[in-house]
């Protein structure tokens, strides 16, 4: 089958973009990274990508001016760019998903939707809050991205235990370790042709 081609949007050091690097290495993951956008210059995802010799582009959401024209532009350069599918990874900005990408774009996100959620939870964020609410269980979720933060059909979660010596940074790892095996994954299921979104629900359908 041949490789499904990606771009992946970015706002900050990219590990999320390592991780799907290191799996196309090993061959655990057959896709091609074409694009990587940020809305953030100085983002070390950027040098991440060019060390690969992956295209990057920076789209300014300050400069666009308004989140229609900040999509835009980020859209046009996907389809540029021949994705078959938008993965956001770290990406801190709202977007609209233009009808021709719509089940096309998809977003990971530290917590078990719709726990933790929304705009203001992202990074430290999610388990700071996680543990300062006393969570017991938390995880990842891997989801459909819609037009609004983190709201769109969930694919796949991960849970993850909540230990009482847990410190934000402690719990992000082993989040985090969860997010490297959930991500490619779902990617895997996408480019096989087995995902079906039905309403709020996406149905995994059997291999072949």
């Amino acid at each position: 089958m041949k490789p499904i081609r990606l771009a992946v949007l970015a706002s900050a050091g990219g590990t999320t973009l390592q991780n799907l690097l290191d799996r196309i290495a090993d061959r655990s993951l057959s896709a091609q990274i074409g694009l990587v956008v940020s809305n953030n210059a100085d983002a070390y995802v950027l040098e991440r990508a060019r060390k690969a010799g992956i295209a990057t582009a920076v789209v300014s959401r300050k400069q666009a001016g308004s989140v229609e024209q900040f999509s835009r532009q980020i859209f046009d350069l996907c389809r540029e760019a021949k994705a078959n599918l938008v993965c956001m990874a770290g990406f801190l900005q709202l977007i609209r998903v233009p009808d021709d990408f719509l089940g096309r774009v998809v977003n990971i996100h530290p917590a078990l939707i719709p726990a933790f959620c929304g705009k203001g939870f992202y990074g430290h964020h999610v388990h700071e809050a996680v543990l300062a609410y006393g969570a017991k269980i938390t995880g990842c979720t891997v989801h459909f991205a819609d037009n609004e933060y983190d709201h769109g059909p969930i694919i796949l979660q991960r849970a993850v235990p909540v230990l009482d010596d847990d410190t934000p940074d402690s719990l992000a790892a082993r989040v985090f370790d969860q997010e490297c095996e959930a991500y490619p994954e779902a990617i895997r299921l996408f480019a096989e042709g087995r995902l079906r979104i039905e309403g709020r629900r996406v149905r995994i359908l059997s291999g072949y």
